[in-house]
């Protein structure tokens, strides 16, 4: 399975081997290649068919590249499907229309991951080619979590609802969460946290997802790198009526130049947390911010989900800083919630536990795998239809065996 992320400036590539892969988590999957090819539309043909021509002329050098017969689909993350996409499709001239529909939802980020879904057809045509999308596993979002008060007619005739994003992450980490306990993924409460440049949360009940920070766009909810997160709309009115700014200037301002850069001059918790060590106020009063938002979030959703079984951090800050998950946790002992700071200042790179024994509630940090999870359900979804296609008749076809690697 090649697994494409196309985004605006840059394509990201794995090529992964999914034969003895367990189907239900992945597990057991063989990392081949991955790479990343940067600064796309910063010179001249340096766009997204020059870069994947980039992709599959390093895949060629070690003989996997597109043509390579082992090659048996390709998944490519997509930002937003709306309403209309809720689970990972295989890519059709239709698919790709309702993909290009979308844009007005994710005007910086669809555009790309079209450039190289059409690219890729292009260099192996008939290889059956999936769209996995961000916002796939928050679609079970109840009816009253998705939708917003705002009137009903201008809502639905311009899609605006709770999306979601970082769905692939979510859906990956809540379910590894459940593995680390032994548990099965429909038995356990999970609230997984996202935090990265970009940070998201989301309540799983038994594997389903029924609450997520992010909304309409990736703005809304936790602080970030550089947005907001949660804000008073009427700021937007205000920042037009008294500073002038009009909605391009504000969308930069709540987008890139607010969160944690906004509120300290840096967005890298690694120095953040350099500078609160000699004292810096501003880094210190930033990381509070951060922080307070985040144990906001974990109250609000063990009132959702009733019952929490399993705390989940992930990716960079949420794997790396010890001071971030305890602090983000402290003072929630009365919800069952407590770190130990042996464990917690352990690093690793594998799945593990940093909660205290008396704990009620697990805190576990797991390292999050996005294109694993995208190869997973590009895996499923062409061996099912493979399988439906003959009728049902004997096992899902796998695909063929691999070319030894390098």
């Amino acid at each position: 399975m090649l697994v494409i992320n196309s985004g605006s400036s840059s394509v990201k590539y794995q090529l992964l081997d999914m034969a003895e892969a367990d189907p239900a988590d992945g597990r057991g999957a063989v990392r081949l290649a991955s790479g990343v090819v940067e600064r796309i539309g910063e010179g001249p043909g340096a766009d997204h068919a020059e870069a994947l021509r980039r992709v599959a002329g390093e895949l060629d050098a070690e003989g996997l590249g597109p043509d390579s017969p082992g090659l048996a689909a390709v998944g490519h993350r997509v930002v937003h499907g709306g309403t209309r996409f809720t689970e990972p499709v295989l890519i059709t001239d239709e698919v790709l229309a309702g993909i290009e529909e979308l844009v007005p939802l994710a005007p910086l980020h669809n555009p790309g991951n079209i450039a190289g879904i059409t690219v890729s057809r292009e260099l192996r045509p008939g290889l059956p080619q999936v769209a996995v999308f961000d916002t796939a596993f928050h679609a079970t979002i109840p009816e009253h979590a998705a939708r917003y008060a705002l009137d009903t007619a201008t809502a639905d005739a311009y899609g605006v609802r709770r999306y979601g994003f970082h769905g692939t992450s979510h859906a990956y980490v809540s379910r590894a969460a459940a593995a680390l306990l032994g548990r099965d993924p429909a038995e356990v409460n999970a609230i997984v946290l996202h935090l990265g440049n970009g940070a998201s949360a989301s309540a799983v009940a038994g594997g389903i997802c029924v609450e997520t920070s992010m909304g309409l766009t990736p703005l809304e909810g936790l602080v970030m790198g550089t947005r907001s997160g949660d804000l008073d709309p009427a700021v937007v009115f205000h920042l037009a009526r008294v500073a002038g700014l009009d909605t391009d200037a504000i969308d930069t301002l709540l987008n890139k130049r607010s969160g944690l850069l906004g509120l300290c001059g840096d967005n890298d918790m690694r120095e953040i947390g350099r500078r609160m060590a000699e004292g810096d106020h501003a880094a210190r009063l930033a990381f509070e911010i951060y922080v307070h938002r985040l144990r906001k979030y974990v109250g609000a959703y063990t009132a959702v989900l009733g019952r929490v079984d399993v705390i989940a951090f992930t990716a960079g800050v949420g794997e790396n800083s010890a001071a971030v998950r305890e602090a983000a946790t402290r003072g929630l002992e009365v919800l069952g919630i407590e770190v130990d700071p042996v464990r917690n200042a352990l690093r690793g790179s594998a799945p593990r536990l940093v909660s205290a024994g008396s704990s009620r509630v697990a805190v576990a940090v797991i390292p999050t795998d996005e294109e694993l999870e995208i190869a997973r359900q590009t895996f499923e979804l062409v061996t099912g239809a493979d399988a439906g296609q003959r009728g049902g008749d004997g096992p899902a076809a796998r695909p063929a065996p691999r070319q030894e690697s390098p």
